[in-house]
């Protein structure tokens, strides 16, 4: 069981709070990450993957802190929101080159290429160009890049912004079957990406936590959640959404 810790968190930017002595505790499942836009979601993510440093308090994985940047990066695969891929690559190629510079033996990355390709549904199109695959293909193989360590925490920022219905849902499901043995954490501001999936809930607002713990001990159910989640954030405005 992988386990991170945030304790008294605060993260400022030239003087401006952007995220308040937060404090909660992730285990393994789905962890929704909510909030509106600005709401702190991706610079907590990037404190976590080590990819900023924190202004002051603690986020613990593992009992490792996340100043410790080599040990964490181990455990973390990481896919952000503008994810940027070499568009005239096969995909086969990409994922080698992406596994090669993270110092993953040959031998080793290629069988781990091949079970991912198959696990996402990538199989047929290992030799397509990156340029040739839809929003929602490209997505998986920006999660078969994050998986190519073998990541206790995945961490995934707002993953379904421009995808169809389709895609979107095909995602959401591929999310949830991710999160049986790890940690993932999934960032957006769409309640129905995360509703019907997340074991865990974090709600930010304002840089702070408005709420942490068990989907379901803040809803019984995915409309439920909707409902209570506009409520908590300014009184149930959806602007700025």
């Amino acid at each position: 069981m992988t386990t991170i810790q945030v304790c008294e968190l605060t993260k400022s930017f030239k003087g401006t709070t952007v995220l308040n002595q937060l404090n909660f505790t992730l285990t393994n499942g789905v962890v929704g990450l909510l909030g509106r836009n600005g709401a702190g979601k991706t610079t907590l993510m990037k404190i976590i993957a080590t990819l900023l440093r924190q202004s002051s308090g603690l986020v613990m994985i593992d009992q490792a802190p996340v100043t410790n940047v080599r040990q964490v990066r181990q455990m973390i695969g990481y896919l952000p929101q503008n994810f940027q891929i070499y568009r005239n690559m096969r995909v086969v190629d990409a994922l080698t080159y992406l596994g090669l510079l993270s110092e993953l033996e040959p031998a080793t990355l290629a069988q781990r290429i091949d079970r991912l390709l198959i696990r996402l549904n990538l199989g047929k199109y290992r030799q397509y160009k990156i340029k040739e695959l839809s929003g929602g293909l490209k997505q998986r193989v920006g999660i078969a890049q994050a998986l190519l360590n073998e990541p206790k925490i995945l961490i995934i920022d707002e993953p379904t912004v421009g995808l169809d219905p389709e895609e979107r849902d095909n995602f959401r499901r591929l999310i949830g079957e991710l999160g049986d043995q790890r940690i993932v954490i999934f960032s957006t501001h769409i309640v129905e990406d995360i509703a019907r999936i997340s074991d865990q809930l974090v709600i930010l607002e304002g840089g702070t936590v408005a709420f942490a713990g068990p989907t379901a001990t803040f809803a019984a159910d995915p409309d439920e959640l909707e409902t209570k989640y506009l409520a908590l954030i300014r009184g149930g405005s959806d602007e700025g959404f």
